[in-house]
């Protein structure tokens, strides 16, 4: 792996475990409004329609979103890169299976899962390991497998470092796409894009929320 692999993994990792219990306590869901819901649910249909393999959330956090993929019918297991974070998801979870790894390195057999859903995760990879992100989730869906990423979009800014959260130091990149990047980054992975969603924020929201939908 690259020195900046590496990098941008250790501080992430670093930065979501002194946030994780905090975190975790501010947003005990990132499922509250209807929209949103209903994508995660046409999404758990198409997967269960296409066979019975599981789901891998990948950025699971407090795994309250692989949770409710288990409620929906479908298989799921949830990977995070914090080791704090999937302690919590144990505690609260503990049916369910979560291990601490990454998206950028998918420890999984090749054709295995039947789904890979990432909702506000893929916004810490920086732009050049996308492409390698992508191809790993080819590599491990099977043949008629979807992918549902969901982040916020990109608007004015596309780049931003915070080094302090919930009375933390961090250091914490996020970068912002639009779902249109989102898709041909997909698309340039042998990923077929099928449906791309932009709403509006809401509450107290400050950026809009986009989705993307695509099948192998």
């Amino acid at each position: 792996m690259t020195d900046s692999h590496d990098d941008f993994l250790r501080a992430t990792r670093s930065s979501y475990d002194a946030i994780a219990k905090d975190y975790s306590a501010e947003y005990p869901s990132s499922l509250t409004y209807p929209l949103d819901q209903a994508l995660v649910e046409a999404f758990v249909r198409l997967v269960v329609a296409n066979g019975p393999e599981p789901v891998a959330d990948l950025g699971s956090g407090p795994g309250f979103v692989t949770a409710r993929l288990h409620e929906l019918g479908v298989p799921a297991f949830g990977v995070d890169v914090s080791p704090a974070m999937v302690e919590l998801a144990r505690a609260a979870h503990p049916r369910l299976r979560f291990h601490v790894g990454s998206m950028t390195s998918l420890d999984l057999p090749d054709a295995t899962l039947g789904g890979i859903l990432a909702l506000y995760s893929t916004i810490h990879v920086p732009d050049a390991h996308l492409p390698a992100v992508f191809a790993g989730f080819r590599r491990t869906l099977v043949p008629g497998g979807h992918v549902l990423l969901a982040f916020q979009a990109r608007t004015d800014t596309a780049h931003l470092h915070l080094d302090e959260r919930f009375g933390h130091d961090i250091d914490l990149d996020y970068y912002w796409r639009s779902p249109e990047r989102m898709a041909d980054l997909l698309a340039g992975a042998g990923l077929t894009p099928v449906a791309t969603t932009l709403r509006q924020p809401q509450e107290d929201e400050k950026r809009a929320r986009a989705f993307v939908l695509a099948r192998k």
